[in-house]
């Protein structure tokens, strides 16, 4: 039985824990905000000060429930610890079960917005409740004008998508889950999708089946950067 403390976001919690539950060995666990993904540079800072208040614990390795997470990830630093950390560019890759389905999809949908238990219960996705609750924080702050203003610009991004989909792991029931992002896509006038998720990458991540295509080890001291490549992520300094 092995000892592995695992640093994660926020939004994969459940699909951790849940897993975790059921895994012969031991964890102590970290979540970090849901939020960070939208600073990339906070996200690191606040993820390698977790790493290295890590180090004097008595695992034998810190599992980061992470992908390349808009370069987020890109620049941790093993401390005394080795690190693992799936390939993949972001968490929906642990949910969909390798960097290669999520390519494909990625591929064949362009302009996918993905939703998911976590990001749900965050209340991180674009829909008619998120929308009301910022738009009235902007007016309230800058006025009915600038407000409105201020907001439409900050969300301009929407138009990049087109497409709302919703995967999990199907342990529970997320109809109303399911519901919310089809009356989300409905409003926003996108498209709606369904993916049945594949549990088999977290199952690996969680039970120390490391294999080299889907993860990558982080021995003390070396840095994790972006392979621009179908590998995601590599050590720095290495080809």
């Amino acid at each position: 039985m092995a000892h592995y403390k695992i640093i994660s976001c926020h939004v994969l919690w459940h699909e951790i824990c849940y897993y975790a539950s059921l895994s012969k060995h031991k964890f102590d666990f970290e979540f970090l905000k849901y939020s960070l993904h939208l600073t990339p540079e906070i996200l690191r800072k606040e993820l390698q000060a977790a790493i290295d208040r890590s180090d004097d614990g008595e695992y034998s390795t810190i599992l980061i429930g992470y992908g390349l997470c808009s370069n987020g990830t890109m620049g941790i630093t093993a401390g005394k610890k080795r690190l693992v950390i799936a390939r993949g560019h972001d968490c929906i890759t642990f949910l969909l079960g390798s960097k290669e389905r999520y390519r494909e999809y990625f591929d064949s949908h362009p302009g996918t917005y993905w939703y998911s238990p976590g990001w749900c219960e965050n209340g991180a996705n674009p829909g008619p409740e998120t929308y009301s609750a910022r738009l009235k924080t902007f007016i309230e702050k800058y006025g009915e004008d600038n407000g409105n203003y201020l907001f439409e610009e900050e969300n301009a991004w929407y138009k990049n998508y087109n497409n709302a989909t919703y995967v999990d792991l199907g342990f529970s029931d997320t109809s109303h889950l399911k519901k919310r992002t089809k009356d989300s896509a409905d409003w926003l006038k996108w498209t709606y999708d369904e993916l049945k998720g594949e549990p088999a990458l977290l199952k690996n991540f969680i039970e120390g089946n490391w294999d080299e295509k889907s993860f990558l080890i982080v021995e003390p001291g070396q840095t994790i950067t972006a392979s621009n490549d179908e590998r995601v992520i590599k050590i720095q300094g290495t080809k």
